[in-house]
């Protein structure tokens, strides 16, 4: 990406620089640069890969579609089709005839995965990941499969999510409201204290392991790229079943943890702990309860407290403890549900309860980024709880 107006964010959503909404946007310009240069790597030429690019461009426009992003379906279809060379007669039944299957069991695998995961990542299972290397791809290029949808689930959530904002009408710059007085808090009665885990509807708050479904990397034998990215990328991730199974493709490892950081942790903005409401309503939603436990866990700890996180539990549609949370719980839900239906009636509530512009992007993309590590945690592998 040469400058900041030709990313794929801001031309599919029609920002232009001088625009309220690209001014927003690129306050958090590290985000922007990591998310273009994801999809630079997922969707490029210089992929050391047998899934080729044109197949990566066919499931990813296919992915786009089933997820109702017509803008995205349409950018990565006319890229696929502009690799004419490229596209073999299996790739052309997926472009002509949605729905279709191709007759090839390894392409057939691989769109089973993609179809099934646009949407609703929880009903893919060990038996649909492992199908893939069965039907002939690598278990290197499977874990690149997984990425790349994962990849595609954030990326569409967040161009809806950009363009319902330029479509609501940005502003340069918007103070939050001031908070209504409100009594001291007290904890919930029939809630367990802070710090202590919280049970409830098969989801938890307490510490879980993960095993994965495919073979992970030897730190004793993986290649010097693969180590450098595992120890830039946790403390414990040369002991971590999920690092080691993603270090199977180091670069998109690296340029995700860019990412993720940038969403997370960047400062200023929506705070820490609203980041977590929103990464934990979308875990909900989609019935990743690892990574639900994660970010009750660190909501907890920045709060220091868990009501929202047992309304969530319960029934995330209803959770929220005051109008900054329902909004962002609610606008988080339609993002992760139905993308293709996420617009200005799904932002302009944000900006009723007192975010500024800033804040509502820091929503969007922390909404948008679980859709990725959802699909991750839920199809490469399985949480396991520890015992005490």
């Amino acid at each position: 990406m040469t400058d900041t107006t030709t990313d794929t964010i801001d031309r599919l959503a029609g920002l232009a620089q001088g625009d309220p909404s690209f001014t927003t946007r690129h306050e958090r310009e590290k985000v922007a640069l990591a998310t273009q240069a994801c999809e630079d790597l997922l969707l490029g030429s210089q992929l050391d890969s047998a899934l080729t690019q044109a197949e990566r461009l066919v499931l990813a426009a296919e992915q786009a579609r089933v997820s109702g992003v017509a803008a995205l379906e349409a950018d990565y279809r006319a890229r696929a089709e502009a690799l004419s060379d490229a596209i073999t007669p299996e790739l052309r039944t997926i472009l002509e005839q949605p729905d279709a299957q191709t007759g090839n069991a390894r392409m057939d695998a691989m769109l089973h995965f993609v179809r099934t995961l646009a949407l609703n990542p929880a009903k893919s299972d060990q038996a649909a990941l492992l199908a893939i290397p069965t039907a002939g791809l690598s278990l290197n290029d499977t874990v690149l499969l997984a990425q790349l949808i994962g990849f595609v689930a954030y990326q569409a959530r967040l161009l809806v999510g950009v363009k319902a904002m330029s479509d609501m009408g940005g502003v340069d710059y918007a103070p939050a409201a001031e908070p209504a007085a409100t009594a001291p808090f007290v904890h919930p009665a029939n809630l367990p204290p802070p710090g202590e885990p919280l049970r409830r509807n098969g989801f938890t708050s307490e510490t879980l392991d993960w095993k994965a479904w495919l073979e992970v990397l030897s730190p004793d034998t993986a290649t010097p790229e693969q180590q450098h990215v595992l120890e830039v990328s946790h403390p414990k991730a040369k002991t971590m079943d999920f690092y080691l199974l993603l270090a199977r493709q180091p670069q998109v490892l690296l340029e995700r943890s860019q990412a993720f950081n940038a969403i997370m942790y960047a400062p200023g903005g929506l705070s820490r702990a609203e980041r977590e409401v929103a990464a934990t309503a979308v875990s909900r939603s989609n019935g990743c309860v690892y990574c639900a436990s994660v970010h009750a866990q660190r909501f907890e700890q920045l709060a220091k407290r868990n009501d929202v996180m047992a309304q969530m539990f319960d029934d995330p549609d209803t959770a929220g403890t005051n109008a900054r949370e329902r909004a962002i719980i609610q606008s988080s839900l339609v993002l992760t549900r139905a993308p293709g239906s996420f617009g200005v009636q799904n932002v302009q509530p944000l900006r009723d309860a007192g975010l500024s512009d800033l804040e509502i992007l820091d929503m969007l993309h922390s909404a948008a980024l679980f859709g990725w590590a959802n699909r991750l945690m839920l199809n490469l592998g399985v949480e396991i709880y520890v015992s005490p």
